[in-house]
């Protein structure tokens, strides 16, 4: 199996089974939701036939007991049930591991008989007790069989050729399933199973209902697998008896399903917690490892190539003629198209939110039924789109927001019914973008922040003395939850109580060149607002002369420039007033123990903006402004107070660039 195929079949998966938990969501709340129902049918089916199809026999077995656990489900055979449901969400998380696992060595590395064998022998248990139930369902069938001639479709015979293909499985699942999309496939020769194995010699035969010929052409020409299709209308008598066949082919293929009652899932399900990882409320992000790239996007960026070749032409012949005024032009030109490819490079790196926050409804579920609470969990801006670092890196710390809005946040039913509130708390993330910046906000109506119960942990712990608590702002207050090692949990859960996480939220979101705040109010919920930079690839930065040495400081953090003015001492420390405001004054070469001595008289003050920090940085000299590459520290540099990264400049020298807030 190629590595390029196993690459795709792991990122439809993740698709795939992203798309299976939010159908799922969807049933639970609406258990008449026959649009979700479908959703997931067709999604599960699909992934039991890729499973199946690349080699990975294990999980696709997993894969076809939770298709006819839902297929039971479907029929109406079985309930469904808060208890049922988390056995097939077991079954679905443990997928998911099986599709990491093959990402990373190419195998599944994960044990998947187990809860196969607890969803069969559910419906096992349950097939003596159902066979009543399954009569009706069927009853009803039939009436809607009867009722359903109506509506008259011509029956046609297919032949389909697939041709030489390293793939006969995989092909011929796309034919099926582009064919169940559009009609009613009435039957198959060989069965569904042996065409998505592949185990046919060329091609396969099929029987489809459609309203008319052409559409049935016009479908299977838009299927790349299929070399050449042979349709022919077929007989009354010979479509009967195709209906008839495939019948008799699903119920073999039901495998004895049938139902249990609620209990009995329930126990399943507890023994799959138990025995195996779920991987949904206790996982971390992935990095994002492929992006869809628009058409139109790679067309500019090949005119762009052109218009770069020939620029580069261009300036190559003016050097070689000496001709200084032909090269200044290009340069000109040279510095548009490049701007145009760096504007074009951005955009196609930008990634909608859903790649990330699709997986949340998940985790508050999840989270919800562990903690027996209420919630009504709500997104908006979904289609916003960040850069695919900053996406992958902020994924954790939403993660952490939504634990702590569950598990702090959220009031247990009868307390909320106490206090004059639902039963069902809400949590809504919202994202938006204004301009070069996304905001991200999660807003729950629980029971807040205690001010005072915050001012009296912070004492406790000694993070702030009793003098500096009586002077700060509410609003300061709420954000000593960011502080490390802070929580105002009175016990530690699975979920939160460390007083980790919020402290991380606040370290991932500065190196992102972000900001986050707390707003709350006590009995009435809390608020967490992040501010995200679009792309943090390209940095405009000011670069300031320190002895012999030079840094760089991104000029939006930069207030204002000017000559050092008149330097008080308060405190031992040296300070300046600007608008009746006292700024603490940082002298670069103390803090970064330059050599040297200052060269410009008492030098430059840049004075920072309030929103970063209260200070002003003095150095020896400014000397240009330009836009850099800002490349974060890693490894054993990572963390270094002071210093967010580096930048190399034109003439190939490596600069450090100043982090104004930890400096």
């Amino acid at each position: 199996m190629t590595e390029e195929y196993v690459q795709a079949f792991v990122h439809e998966s993740e698709e795939q089974l992203t798309d299976l938990n939010n159908s799922l969501l969807a049933l639970e709340s609406d258990p008449d939701d026959q649009e979700a129902m479908d959703d997931i049918f067709r999604t599960a089916h699909t992934l039991k036939g890729n499973f199946g199809a690349m080699g990975y026999d294990d999980a696709s077995d997993l894969a076809h007991a939770i298709e006819d656990l839902l297929d039971e489900l479907r029929e109406g055979a079985m309930e469904v049930t808060p208890e049922v449901m988390d056995l097939v969400f077991a079954g679905v998380d443990r997928l998911e591991l099986a599709v990491e696992s093959i990402d990373e060595d190419g195998t599944v590395d994960v044990e998947t008989a187990d809860l196969e064998d607890d969803i069969r022998t559910v419906l096992e248990e349950g097939a003596a007790g159902s066979g009543d139930a399954a009569d009706d369902a069927g009853g009803e069938d039939d009436a809607d069989a009867d009722g359903g001639d109506a509506d008259q479709v011509d029956t046609f015979d297919v032949h389909v050729e697939v041709g030489e293909s390293e793939m006969e499985g995989v092909d011929g699942m796309l034919v099926l399933e582009a064919v169940r999309e559009e009609f009613d496939l009435v039957s198959t020769t060989p069965g569904t199973e042996a065409i998505e194995d592949g185990e046919y010699e060329g091609g396969f035969d099929l029987v489809v209902a459609s309203t008319t010929a052409d559409e049935l052409h016009s479908t299977l020409d838009r299927v790349s697998a299929i070399e050449d299709a042979e349709i022919a209308q077929a007989g009354t008598e010979t479509a009967a008896d195709d209906a008839d066949d495939a019948g008799d082919n699903a119920d073999d293929d039901a495998d004895d399903e049938g139902a249990a009652d609620g209990d009995d899932a329930g126990d399943n399900a507890a023994d799959t917690d138990e025995d195996g990882d779920t991987g949904s409320t206790n996982g971390s992000s992935r990095e994002i490892s492929s992006v869809r790239v628009d058409v139109d996007q790679l067309d500019d960026l090949h005119g762009l190539v052109e218009q770069l070749v020939t620029s580069r032409i261009k300036l190559r012949r003016a050097v070689d003629d000496g001709d200084v005024g032909s090269a200044t032009d290009t340069l000109g030109e040279l510095d548009k198209i490049t701007g145009n490819l760096q504007n074009t490079v951005m955009d196609m790196r930008l990634i909608p939110m859903r790649k990330v926050i699709s997986k949340f409804p998940r985790l508050v579920r999840d989270l919800a039924r562990e903690q027996e609470k209420e919630i009504d969990f709500r997104m908006e801006g979904q289609d916003i789109e960040l850069d695919r670092t900053i996406l992958t890196e902020i994924s954790d710390p939403l993660m952490h927001i939504l634990r702590n809005a569950v598990d702090h946040g959220i009031e247990p039913p009868a307390e909320r019914e106490q206090a004059g509130k639902d039963r069902e708390g809400s949590i809504e993330l919202r994202a938006s973008r204004e301009r070069d910046h996304v905001t991200i906000t999660v807003e729950d109506d629980g029971r807040g922040l205690d001010v005072d119960e915050l001012r009296d942990k912070a004492l406790e712990k000694g993070v702030r003395s009793e003098a500096e608590l009586d002077s700060m702002e509410d609003s300061e207050v709420y954000d000593l939850v960011f502080h490390p090692g802070f929580s105002t949990a009175d016990e530690v859960t699975d979920v939160s109580g460390r007083g980790v996480g919020m402290d991380v939220v606040h370290s991932t979101v500065k190196q992102l060149d972000g900001s986050v705040n707390v707003e709350s109010e006590y009995g009435e919920g809390t608020t967490v607002t992040l501010r995200l930079p679009v792309t943090v690839a390209i940095v405009k930065v000011l670069f300031v002369e320190v002895g012999d040495e030079e840094y760089g400081i991104p000029i939006k953090n930069i207030d204002e420039v000017s000559r050092v003015p008149t330097v008080k001492t308060i405190n031992e420390e040296p300070m300046i007033e600007h608008d009746d405001d006292i700024y603490p004054v940082v002298d670069l070469a103390d803090e970064l123990a330059v050599p040297g001595e200052t060269k410009n008289g008492d030098g430059m003050l840049l004075r920072i903006r309030k929103s970063e920090r209260r200070a002003a940085l003095r150095c020896d000299a400014v000397n240009k402004q330009e836009e850099v590459v800002v490349k974060p520290l890693e490894g054993v540099l990572s963390g270094i107070p002071g210093l967010s990264g580096t930048a190399v400049l034109g003439d190939g020298n490596i600069v450090p660039i100043l982090d104004v807030v930890t400096l």
